[in-house]
């Protein structure tokens, strides 16, 4: 292969934490040909299978965005977002549940110190939730008791703690408020044989996240088992990587993700172009159609990446230990995003329409990478709207310091 990608070690500082002792992007790459053996069993199972969660585990790819303080890395951003994506380029399912599993430890800072370390002790500790919903817990002496449902819990069968968001009813049944007057939304966690599971994980693509759903009924969390991500004030570890906002953090993981699964279908398109004749035709690679449009979905895919990278870079190095950042760069963080999950999932559709009829049968390098993005187009980081409320930002700003 010959292909124009840059390698992922040869961006700026993508292989270091900062201090020259971790690889994440190199374990990942060393990772790869194991779970590109696994992908089949991880799309029929809906599971990672226990000697590859192993060695993700050991090569702490679990713990890129985890405290220090609690055992992890906190790893820089640009880093975790070449990680993910080297995953991803051998598994969409796998590079997605440790996106998910990475984004779910940015709780950290923001439970006790005590309860994160008890929780991550467990050298394959993972937490699941769904986003929040309608559910409320009660507030009781010493904790919460929580009844409800949730989905899209993505890597809950691999997951040692699950969490639920919810709103507060105080014993007087009135809402908790936070210190912007609006309703709080806090996270209880609890040990993961609690949740009851929802089979309901019947998708297009990403089968193997098995982001299915779970219940709990009137469960008591204590009150140590629980915090609220939505108040930066009430951040226990300082540093420029939790400066950034969890949502950002959150878009940073899908735009890996997508980034990973176009990187291997336009590779793969460029392996079969060598091969393939069409009937009646040259070979692909020797059709001026075909090369001009591959150089131009190489600058495509290669500049919405490097856009992502600077600008993570660039705010990085600028943000503050304990002060987040502000509107105008989560608006670039956002903008990045959204951009190159955009960008991904145009390559994709132009590679599976180039590949013909080699693209449409089960097991060809494009049929579960197609099915993937396009199940990934549909998440909630991939709306078009996100376009639009970043153009408010830069022309009105954030007057009430609700963006991301």
């Amino acid at each position: 292969m010959n292909h124009l990608s840059v390698p992922l070690h040869a961006s700026l500082g993508a292989d270091t934490a900062g201090d020259g002792t971790l690889d994440p992007v190199g374990q990942a790459r060393a990772l790869g040909p194991a779970i590109a053996a696994a992908a089949d069993e991880v799309e029929r199972t809906q599971a990672i299978p226990a000697a590859l969660l192993a060695s993700l585990h050991a090569a702490r790819l679990c713990r890129m965005l985890l405290p220090r303080s609690a055992g992890g890395d906190e790893v820089a951003p640009w880093i975790y977002q070449h990680a993910i994506e080297e995953i991803s380029r051998h598994d969409a399912s796998v590079g997605w549940n440790l996106f998910v599993a990475n984004s779910a430890t940015l709780i950290a800072p923001f439970i006790p110190l005590e309860t994160a370390r008890a929780i991550w002790a467990d050298p394959h500790a993972l937490i699941a939730w769904g986003p929040p919903n309608a559910h409320k817990a009660r507030a009781v002496p010493g904790g919460y008791r929580v009844s409800g449902e949730w989905h899209f819990a993505s890597g809950c069968r691999q997951a040692t703690w699950m969490g639920a968001h919810c709103q507060v009813t105080e014993p007087d049944g009135s809402l908790r408020l936070n210190r912007f007057g609006r309703p709080t939304t806090r996270t209880l966690l609890f040990p993961a044989h609690h949740a009851t599971h929802i089979p309901n994980w019947n998708t297009l693509g990403l089968r193997g996240t098995a982001s299915e759903g779970y219940t709990v009924t009137d469960l008591f969390v204590p009150e140590a088992q629980s915090g609220t991500r939505e108040d930066p004030a009430l951040r226990r570890d300082p540093g420029p990587l939790y400066a950034f906002t969890m949502q950002g953090l959150y878009a940073v993981g899908v735009a890996a993700v997508a980034g990973g699964v176009a990187r291997a279908m336009l590779d793969a398109f460029e392996d079969l172009a060598r091969e393939k004749a069409p009937r009646g035709l040259v070979r692909l690679a020797d059709s001026p159609v075909v090369q001009s449009d591959v150089a131009r979905r190489e600058a495509e895919l290669g500049a919405a990446r490097a856009y992502l990278t600077a600008t993570l870079q660039e705010i990085y190095a600028t943000a503050d230990e304990v002060a987040p950042i502000d509107a105008a760069a989560r608006a670039r963080v956002r903008l990045a995003c959204a951009h190159a999950i955009h960008t991904a999932i145009a390559v994709a559709d132009w590679v599976y329409k180039a590949a013909g009829t080699s693209a449409i049968f089960l097991g060809t390098p494009f049929e579960r990478r197609f099915r993937d993005i396009h199940t990934v187009s549909q998440q909630i980081q991939s709306r078009d709207a996100h376009f639009e409320a970043v153009g408010r930002v830069l022309f009105h700003g954030d007057p009430d310091g609700s963006f991301l």
